[in-house]
C-alpha cells in the first residue's frame, strides 16, 4: 500500500498526456461510411472575441459528455467545432488597433482554439470552419443568388432600424428594448435600401412545424410562435370620403364591425400623411409621426404606452352601415400588423375605449354578454349575442364573424385573411467585416446576380478603417467599379455586406463534408448526418438564430440541397453562470477566467464543477467553495486507487463471502441504474455525479479508508472501474489515466457503456416512510415484498408513531408498496 504522501495527482501532466494521445490517435475523427447509427451532437459555434470564459466552458463541456457517453453507447458521433467569426467587435478592433479585421480575428482563433483543446473536448478539428473564410462563404452568395431567382430575396426602400453607434441597421429581432443588441445604445428609425430575405413565404410552415418540436424546450417553441403571431380574420376595405381611395383594414373581430366609431392608422402608413396634407391638422400630424417614431424606437419591450394619436381631418365610410368615421394616426397601432389600419370599436377593445375617452369619441355597444352583465368603466371584449348591428342582430360571436365576413365577400370589399406578425428578414448591413452581397446595379439591365464564375465576391484587403465606424466599401471604388454580367457595361457593386446570422443559419449543414468543393452541401454526406440530433446552446437565440435556421433549411430543402424540413431534432438551452447574483460579465466585473482555473486545478476539475453545480436547463451559481470540492473529490478517488493498487490488479475471482461486498455490488449496480437513467432522462448530469459520489462513499467505508481487507478485492476493482468508465465522459483525462492505472491496454473510448443487472441492484431491504395525515413521522426498515398487512402491524407499532397517535382512533391505513404507510386519524 502506497502512503498518501507520495501519491500525487499531477493533473497538468495527465491531461497534457492524453490531449496528445488522442491527437495523435484522431480518436474523435469519423465518417459517414460508419455501419454504427450516426449521432451528430452540435454546440452553437462561438465568435472568436479573443477567449473563452465560463459560458463556453459549461456549455462545451455539456456537449462533450454528451458526445463521449453516445459513443461509448456504440453511436459514430460527429462533434464538430468551428468560428462566427464575422461581426462588428472585429471591425472595432481593427479601427482601435489600426489592424485588420481578419489578422484580430484569426489570432482569436488560434488562441481559443488552444483553450478548447486544453479542455479536452473530444471535437473532430478536420471539420473546422470559419465563416470568415472565401471557402465558406463563397457557398453563400452562392445560395443568395439561388433564392433570388427563386423570388425569395428582394430590394425595397424601407424605414430600418438604425444604431448610430454601430452604423448599421438592425433586423426586427435585434433591437432589444429598443435598444441595440450589441452595444445597447438607443435604436433610430431611417430610410435606406436594403435586401430582405421573404421569409414570410414560410410562415405557415413555419408555425405548423413547431408541433413536431417535441424535443425542443416548451418555452423556445412558445417564443417562436408568439413571434410568428398568426392571426384569423377578415380584410375589409373602407372607402375614404370625397377621395378614390380605400382603407384596407384587418380584423380578427368582424363581428364587432357595427361597433367602430373612429379609424386607428399606423404613424408609418401612406396615407397619414397624405390624408392631412394642405390641410389644417398636417402639422399636428406630420410632429406626432416624427415623435412617435423615436419614442417607439426607445420604448422597453413590452411598456404599453399612454394611448396618443392625431386626427388626420380626413373620413371614411363603414361599408356595412355608412356610418362616418374619423381616420386617427395612433401610437399603439403597428404597420407590421396586418395593414397597419384597425377599426377602432372602443365599446369592445380596451385600447380603443381609453383612446375614444381621451379624444371623446362615441362608444357604441353592439356585443351582449351571454350574463347580461357588462362591465363598468371598461370594454367588454368577450364573445356573446350581437345587437345594434342590423341583419345579423341576435347571432352569436362566432356566428356572426362568418356570416359578416362572407358579405363583405359577396359584396366585393372583403374577403377572410389571414396575417402573422413575423416580417421579412432585412440583412444588409453598413459594415465591412461580413459577407459581400453577391449583387450589382447597370443603368442598363438594372439590378443583376454576380456571375457565378465570379465567386467568390471577397473583401477586399486595402482597407482603411473611419475611427467613425463607417464601412470602407462604400468609398473604395477598386471593390465598388465592376461590369455587368449581361451587357458588359460599367456596374456598380453592392457595397453593403450580410447580416452575420446568415452565417450561423446554414453552418450545421456545412459540417458535414466541409472541404466539399462543388457546391454549398456534399448531399450525400448531408442525407447521412442531417438533421442535428442533440443541438446545445442560450435560450437567447430562442427567435434569432433558431428560427432563421428554421427557414434555412427549408430553403435548402426546396433548392434540392437537403432533404430534411428542422435542422434540429433535440434541443437543449443551457442555464447562464451567475457570480455575486449576477450573470458573468465583464461589465459587471465578476468575470472568473477558466484559463486560471485550469492552471490551478486542471481542466477535469472545471468539467466537474460545471456539471455537478447545477442542472444543464438550470442558472449554475458560481462557487469557489464549490471547485474545491471537486478537485477534493478527484484527489480522493486518485488516491484510493493508487494506495490500494496491490489489491485492484491482484489476479482474484469474486467470491461474494460477506454482507459487505454483497452491498457493495449491490451498489454498483443502483448507480449504473440511476446514472444511466438520469443521462439519458434530460442530461442531469448532476444527479449522475452524485450517484457516483455515494458509490464512492460507499466503496471508502466498505474498506474502512484503509484497504480492501474487508471487501472482496474483485468487487472492489469493479466499483472502481465502474467509476472510471461512469466519469469518463465527464473527466477524461482522469479517467483514462486511472483505466491505464489499472493495467488496460485498450482505451475507454472504445469501451462499450456499463449495463447493470436488475436483480443484483434489488435491495434485500427497504426504507418504509410512514405518514400520519401526510408527514413523515417515522421510518422503518423492511424486506423487499413485506405483506401490506404486516407493513401495517409494524407501522402502528412503531415508538414514534404510537407516542404520536395516542388514543385517537385510526380510521384507516394506505400502503403504497414498497414505499410508505399513510395512517389516516
Amino acid at each position: 500500500m502506497t502512503p498518501d504522501n507520495e501519491i500525487s495527482y499531477d493533473f497538468a501532466a495527465i491531461e497534457k498526456k492524453w490531449q496528445q494521445r488522442w491527437h495523435h490517435r484522431q480518436s474523435f475523427k469519423v465518417n459517414n461510411q460508419d455501419e454504427a447509427p450516426k449521432y451528430y451532437l452540435l454546440e452553437m459555434f462561438p465568435y472568436p472575441s479573443g477567449r473563452i470564459h465560463m459560458g463556453h466552458v459549461r456549455n462545451y463541456t455539456i456537449g462533450d459528455v454528451i458526445a463521449r457517453y453516445k459513443r461509448m453507447r456504440g453511436f459514430n458521433v460527429m462533434h464538430p467545432m468551428g468560428w462566427d467569426a464575422f461581426g462588428l467587435p472585429a471591425e472595432n478592433a481593427a479601427i482601435k488597433q489600426n489592424t485588420h479585421p481578419a489578422k484580430w480575428t484569426f489570432e482569436n482563433i488560434d488562441y481559443m482554439r488552444g483553450q478548447l483543446q486544453r479542455m479536452g473536448f473530444s471535437y473532430d478539428w478536420d471539420r473546422e470552419i470559419a465563416t470568415c473564410s472565401p471557402d465558406y462563404y463563397r457557398w453563400e452568395q452562392q445560395f443568395f443568388i439561388d433564392l433570388y431567382k427563386k423570388g425569395l430575396i428582394y430590394r425595397k426602400n424601407t424605414t430600418v432600424n438604425w444604431c448610430e453607434d454601430c452604423q448599421t441597421v438592425l433586423a426586427n429581432e435585434q433591437v432589444i428594448d429598443g435598444a441595440c443588441w450589441r452595444c445597447d445604445n438607443k435604436v433610430i428609425p431611417k430610410e435606406m435600401n436594403g435586401w430582405f430575405f421573404r421569409i414570410t413565404a414560410y410562415a405557415e410552415e413555419l408555425l405548423t412545424d413547431l408541433d413536431k418540436l417535441s424535443g425542443w424546450p416548451e418555452k423556445v417553441v412558445t417564443m417562436q410562435r408568439h413571434w410568428l403571431g398568426k392571426s384569423v380574420g377578415a380584410e375589409i376595405n373602407f372607402p375614404i370620403e370625397n377621395s378614390s381611395e380605400e382603407l384596407r383594414v384587418f380584423t380578427t373581430r368582424p363581428d364587432t364591425i357595427f361597433g367602430a366609431t373612429f379609424m386607428s392608422i399606423a404613424p408609418e402608413h401612406p396615407l397619414a400623411l397624405k390624408l392631412s396634407q394642405n390641410g389644417p391638422h398636417e402639422k399636428e400630424v406630420r410632429d406626432f409621426i416624427a415623435r412617435t417614431r423615436v419614442a417607439r424606437q426607445r420604448a422597453d419591450y413590452g411598456e404599453e404606452p399612454e394611448k396618443e394619436g392625431a386626427f388626420t381631418g380626413a373620413y371614411c365610410i363603414n361599408p356595412y352601415n355608412g356610418r362616418k368615421l374619423p381616420i386617427y394616426t395612433a401610437n399603439f397601432v403597428l404597420m407590421e400588423y396586418g395593414s397597419g389600419a384597425v377599426m377602432a370599436v372602443p365599446a369592445h377593445d380596451q385600447r380603443d375605449y381609453e383612446f375614444a375617452g381621451k379624444y371623446n369619441i362615441p362608444r357604441l355597444q353592439v356585443i351582449e354578454a351571454a350574463s347580461g352583465k357588462m362591465p363598468e368603466d371598461q370594454a367588454y371584449e368577450g364573445p356573446g349575442t350581437l345587437i345594434n348591428s342590423g341583419e345579423f342582430s341576435g347571432m352569436q360571436s362566432g356566428e356572426a364573424k362568418a356570416a359578416i365576413t362572407g358579405y363583405a365577400l359577396e359584396k366585393g370589399f372583403g374577403k377572410p385573411k389571414t396575417t402573422f406578425r413575423l416580417r421579412d428578414w432585412g440583412i444588409s448591413r453598413q459594415r465591412y467585416w461580413g459577407t459581400p452581397i453577391p449583387m450589382l446595379e447597370c443603368k442598363k439591365c438594372g439590378i443583376q446576380p454576380v456571375s457565378k464564375a465570379e465567386l467568390p465576391v471577397k473583401l477586399p484587403t486595402d482597407v482603411k478603417f473611419e475611427q467613425a465606424g463607417k464601412s470602407p466599401l462604400h468609398t473604395l471604388a477598386s471593390f465598388y467599379q465592376t461590369t455587368c454580367p449581361v451587357c458588359g457595361g460599367q456596374a456598380r457593386r453592392e457595397t453593403d455586406t450580410m447580416d452575420t446570422f446568415v452565417e450561423s443559419s446554414w453552418y450545421y449543414a456545412r459540417y458535414t463534408n466541409p472541404q466539399y468543393d462543388k457546391g454549398m452541401i456534399d448531399k450525400e454526406a448531408a442525407s447521412y448526418w442531417l438533421p442535428v440530433d442533440q443541438y446545445i446552446g442560450g435560450v437567447e437565440h430562442a427567435i434569432l438564430h433558431l428560427l432563421y435556421s428554421r427557414f434555412f433549411t427549408r430553403a435548402m430543402r426546396d433548392l434540392g440541397y437537403i432533404d430534411i424540413d428542422e435542422p434540429f431534432t433535440n434541443l437543449l438551452t443551457q442555464g447562464m453562470v451567475i457570480k455575486d447574483g449576477a450573470k458573468m460579465s465583464k461589465s459587471k466585473g465578476n468575470v472568473v477566467d477558466p484559463s486560471i482555473l485550469i492552471e490551478k486545478y486542471g481542466a477535469d476539475t472545471v468539467r466537474l464543477f460545471s456539471l455537478f453545480a447545477a442542472p444543464p436547463d438550470r442558472d449554475l451559481e458560481w462557487s469557489d467553495k464549490g471547485v474545491d470540492g471537486a478537485s477534493r473529490f478527484l484527489n480522493k478517488v486518485y488516491r484510493f486507487v493508487h494506495r490500494n493498487l496491490d489489491l485492484l490488479t491482484a489476479d482474484t475471482v469474486s467470491e461474494k463471502t460477506n454482507e459487505t461486498s454483497r452491498a457493495l455490488e449491490r451498489k454498483i449496480h443502483q448507480t449504473i441504474k440511476k446514472f444511466s437513467r438520469d443521462i439519458e432522462n434530460d442530461f442531469h448530469f448532476n444527479t449522475c455525479i452524485s450517484s457516483v459520489m455515494e458509490l464512492v462513499n460507499t466503496l471508502l467505508s466498505s474498506n474502512n479508508l484503509k484497504g480492501a481487507e474487508t471487501v472482496d478485492p474483485a468487487i472492489c476493482r469493479m466499483a472502481v472501474e465502474t467509476v472510471v468508465k461512469l466519469l469518463y465522459p465527464m473527466v477524461p483525462h482522469f479517467c483514462a489515466e486511472l483505466w491505464e492505472t489499472l493495467g488496460h491496454t485498450d482505451l475507454l473510448d472504445t469501451l462499450s457503456w456499463p449495463q447493470f443487472d436488475p436483480e443484483t441492484a434489488k435491495e434485500d431491504e427497504l426504507t418504509i416512510v410512514i405518514q400520519v395525515r401526510g408527514k413523515v413521522r417515522s421510518r422503518l426498515q423492511a424486506a423487499v415484498g413485506t405483506a401490506d398487512e404486516q407493513l401495517k402491524d409494524m407501522a402502528v407499532n412503531d415508538e414514534k408513531i404510537k407516542k404520536f397517535i395516542g388514543d385517537t382512533t385510526i380510521k384507516k391505513i394506505i400502503v403504497v408498496k414498497d414505499r410508505l404507510v399513510n395512517i389516516v386519524i
